[in-house]
């Protein structure tokens, strides 16, 4: 294999690595912020609606890295800082509220996972 071959094999792994952390990202976000209360505290309100924002974002995210047509790496560079941002956001407030350390967790993975792909785009 050249080194060319060697460079696009690991940019479509780092890719669908991304891509698969996003997905389990989304995943947990959903069923953390199905699990609070909408009445509860100002915190658990906070950290629902930010759940349910990481949830969206990744799965949009997701998507772009699944999409080959028509993509400039500008957008794309952008929505990885975007989902990045908003998983460690989320994992913060996610420390806050006990049993939320697996959520707390998938959103860190998201967020490494974001910033190793972005390394392979320099």
């Amino acid at each position: 294999m050249t080194a060319s071959q060697q460079e696009l094999v690991r940019f479509l792994e780092d890719r669908f690595a991304c891509a698969q952390s996003c997905t389990e990202c989304a995943r947990a976000c959903a069923l953390r912020a199905s699990l609070l209360d909408p009445g509860g505290t100002q915190n658990q309100e906070l950290a629902r609606r930010k759940g349910i924002m990481c949830a969206e974002v990744c799965d949009a995210t997701c998507r772009a890295l699944s999409e080959q047509q028509d993509q400039d790496e500008a957008s794309l560079r952008m929505q990885l800082e975007w989902c990045r941002t908003v998983c460690l956001e989320c994992a913060h407030l996610y420390d806050r509220e006990p049993g939320a350390e697996e959520a707390a967790t998938s959103c860190r993975d998201c967020a490494r996972a974001c910033t190793d792909f972005l390394a392979s785009l320099d």
